[in-house]
C-alpha cells in the first residue's frame, strides 16, 4: 500500500485541478508493468494510471522492425498460450542474432513485453485486462478516457485514451477478429467472448453511436467462485449456502434476478457446485460464461448468422439463437437445464419446461421480485402469472455502495407459493431478507421449499433441522480447511453425497486434531 500523503501529477492534460495522492500501488506484469490508483482530495475523484516500462528511444525502431516481421508471421503461432510465449521469445532472440545485435538485457525483456502485450496480450487496454481487481473496461468513444470498474474503488477513468476514430476502430476490428467475430460499417455491432472469456460488446465507426467507434468489456474470472468464496466475502450467509444447497440438490427452479453487475451469474456458477455429480446438464447462453465442472455437461452456446435475413424465419443464414438451443436441449433429456440470461421470447420455452417437471435456472436482469414478475408478464416475452408459479425461489442480487466500498449481498430470496385467481396475484413468502444495517441475514422462520422436503422425505422438524446443522458442518469444514477452489469444493459435496456419514466422520476427526492431514478431503 502506497503512502497516501505522497502527492502526485496525474498524466494526460484534460484532468481536474487539485491535489492529487496516491491510494495504492501495484504490480501487474513486474517489472514492466503496474497501476496507482490517485485520489483527488477537492473533487473525491479516483483514477486509474497505467504504468508501462517501454523501450527506450534509441531501440524503437529495432522494435518496429520486429513487430513488422511478427506481423508477417503471426499465422505461425502454435496454439497454447504457453507455447505461443516461448514461440515470441525464440522469435526475437532469433531476430536480434541474426542483426548481430546487442542491447541490454532490460531492452530484451521490454521488447519482449511490448511485443507478447501487441500480439499475445491487449494492446492499450493489456494491463486493466490483466489486472484482476479490474471487472468492467469501457470506451465510449475516441479522445475521451477509458474507464474501468474497480473491485474495491468502482468506476473511474483511467489514463488510457484512443486518439481518433481510426485508431478506435482499428483496435475495435482486431479485438473482434480475436473473438473470431466480424464487425464493419455493415454489420456494426458485435457481442462476442474474447479468448480469455471476458464479453464484449463493440461498435463500429458513427453508423449506431454519434460519438464514434465504442466497447464494452465484462471481464470474467477463468476459475469461477465457490460459495465458499460467496460465504467469505459475506455476499450471503451460511444458512442460505445451505437453504440453496437443497435446493439444488432437489430439482427446485430459481432465478438469480438483480441490475447490471450485481453478480448475478457468479451466484448462478455456484450455486451449480450443488447438483450432483450424476445428473446430466444442459446449459445454453448466448456468451459463455457458465463453468460446470460435471462430466455429464453439454455447453451450447449462440451462433451469428450470415447474409441477408430470411423473410420466413427471420433469421440470417446459419443463425442459432436462444429458442433453437433451449428445443435442442429438451430433445436431449437433461436433468437440470442452466441458462446464462433470459430477455426475450425464449423465456416461454424456459416456463413451459419448468411446467412439465423440467428443472431449470437463470439469470434474469430485475431488481426486484415486483419488476421481474411484471417483465415476465409485459412484451416481448408474456408469461402468464399463473406459469410463473413453475419457479420455486428467486434469489435478489443487488450491488450496494457504502463506506465500507462496494458490496455485492443476496438482498432477498423470496418463494413463489402459488397463484390467487381472485386477485390474480402470485402468492410469495420472503425467506431471507439483507439487513444493511450490520451487514447480515435474517431468516423469515419458514420456507415452502423445507415444507416439501420434509414432506417427500417423511421428516420431522428436528430431523430436518438435523440435517441442515450437518450440512453447516461441511461449509465450516471448507472454510476452516480453505477449501475455496471450485472444482475441490465440487469434490466435497459429491463426496457427501456419495456417503455423508462417512464425510462427516472425517470432518469430525480433523475437527479433534486440524492437524492430521490424513484426515483431509
Amino acid at each position: 500500500m502506497a503512502d497516501k500523503n505522497q502527492e502526485v501529477e496525474p498524466p494526460g492534460t484534460a484532468k481536474p485541478t487539485g491535489k492529487w495522492v496516491i491510494l495504492e500501488k501495484y504490480d501487474i506484469e513486474p517489472p514492466n508493468s503496474s497501476v496507482q490508483i490517485i485520489h483527488n482530495v477537492d473533487t473525491d475523484e479516483n483514477m486509474y494510471i497505467v504504468n508501462e516500462e517501454t523501450v527506450s528511444s534509441q531501440f524503437e525502431v529495432l522494435l518496429n522492425e520486429v513487430k513488422k516481421k511478427f506481423s508477417e508471421g503471426i499465422s505461425h503461432y502454435p496454439e497454447t498460450e504457453e507455447e505461443r510465449t516461448k514461440y515470441i521469445g525464440e522469435k526475437i532472440n532469433e531476430y536480434l542474432g541474426r542483426r548481430k545485435t546487442t542491447i541490454p538485457s532490460q531492452e530484451i525483456e521490454r521488447i519482449n513485453y511490448e511485443i507478447y502485450r501487441d500480439f499475445e496480450g491487449y494492446g492499450i487496454i493489456h494491463v486493466p485486462e490483466r489486472d484482476k481487481e479490474v471487472e468492467d473496461i469501457s470506451c465510449s468513444g475516441p479522445d475521451g478516457p477509458v474507464y474501468v470498474f474497480h473491485h474495491r474503488y468502482g468506476s473511474m477513468r483511467s489514463n488510457i485514451v484512443f486518439k481518433d476514430d481510426h485508431s478506435l476502430n482499428r483496435y475495435i476490428g482486431w479485438l473482434v477478429q480475436r473473438s473470431g467475430k466480424h464487425i464493419s460499417i455493415s454489420n456494426p455491432m458485435v457481442d462476442c467472448s474474447l479468448p480469455d472469456g471476458s464479453r464484449l460488446q463493440a461498435t463500429y465507426g458513427r453508423e449506431v453511436t454519434k460519438r464514434g467507434p465504442s466497447f464494452s468489456i465484462r471481464r470474467f474470472s477463468t476459475t469461477p467462485l465457490s460459495p465458499i468464496d460467496l460465504l467469505n466475502s459475506n455476499t450471503f450467509s451460511e444458512d442460505i449456502a445451505v437453504y440453496i444447497w437443497f435446493a439444488v440438490e432437489r430439482g427446485m427452479n430459481m432465478f438469480i434476478i438483480g441490475g447490471t453487475a450485481s453478480g448475478k451469474t457468479t451466484t448462478l456458477n455456484s450455486s451449480i457446485l450443488f447438483i450432483p455429480p450424476e445428473k446430466k446438464i444442459v446449459s445454453v447462453e448466448d456468451t459463455r460464461e457458465i463453468n460446470i465442472p460435471n462430466d455429464n455437461w453439454i455447453p451450447l452456446v449462440t451462433r451469428h448468422g450470415i447474409g441477408d435475413v430470411n423473410p420466413v424465419s427471420m433469421k440470417k443464414m446459419g443463425e442459432v439463437d436462444m429458442f433453437d438451443l433451449l428445443v435442442s436441449s429438451l430433445r436431449q433429456r437433461p436433468d437440470y437445464i442452466v441458462v446464462g440470461e433470459v430477455r426475450g421470447p425464449e423465456a416461454y420455452t424456459v416456463f413451459q419446461a419448468m411446467a412439465t417437471g423440467q428443472t431449470a435456472y437463470s439469470t434474469f436482469h430485475a431488481d426486484s421480485v415486483l419488476s421481474f414478475v411484471h417483465r415476465l408478464e409485459g412484451e416481448p416475452i408474456k408469461i402468464p402469472k399463473g406459469m410463473m408459479t413453475s419457479v420455486d425461489a428467486v434469489i435478489v442480487q443487488a450491488l450496494n455502495r457504502t463506506d465500507k466500498g462496494i458490496l455485492r449481498r443476496v438482498k432477498e430470496i423470496v418463494e413463489f407459493v402459488g397463484f390467487d385467481q381472485a386477485s390474480n396475484e402470485i402468492i410469495t413468502n420472503r425467506v431471507f431478507e439483507w439487513s444493511a444495517g450490520n451487514d447480515s441475514f435474517i431468516y423469515g422462520g419458514h420456507s415452502n421449499i423445507y415444507d416439501k422436503i420434509m414432506k417427500t422425505d417423511n421428516l420431522n422438524l428436528e430431523m430436518m433441522n438435523a440435517e441442515i446443522e450437518r450440512r453447516r458442518k461441511v461449509l465450516r469444514y471448507c472454510i476452516r480447511k480453505g477449501i475455496n477452489g471450485y472444482t475441490s469444493f465440487a469434490s466435497v459435496v459429491n463426496a457427501y453425497y456419495k456417503d455423508p456419514e462417512a464425510l462427516l466422520r472425517k470432518i469430525d476427526a480433523y475437527s479433534k486434531d486440524g492437524r492430521n492431514e490424513e484426515n483431509s478431503i
